[in-house]
């Protein structure tokens, strides 16, 4: 699929999908939080849902190793 590889689409799932909900803070930061403290009390679903929320910036930060990669071999 040509838009898992296109970084507009992406940066915009990531700012929108990914940072969801916004308040009191974005949700992916606090899932992460939860995992760095131990991930005591995580559940299958609270799993499920950082992969959910999490999955547009790891296809963005794919994207740009990728552009990275693609410059250092071409030099």
């Amino acid at each position: 699929m040509k838009i898992l590889n296109e970084w507009k689409p992406m940066l915009l799932l990531s700012l929108t999908l990914g940072l969801a909900p916004f308040f009191p803070e974005p949700h992916i930061l606090g899932k992460l939080r939860w995992i760095a403290g131990g991930a005591v009390g995580m559940q299958t679903i609270d799993w499920g849902d950082t992969l959910f929320h999490g999955l547009p910036w790891l296809l963005l930060l794919r994207i740009g190793i990728l552009k990275v990669a693609e410059r250092f071999k071409s030099k």
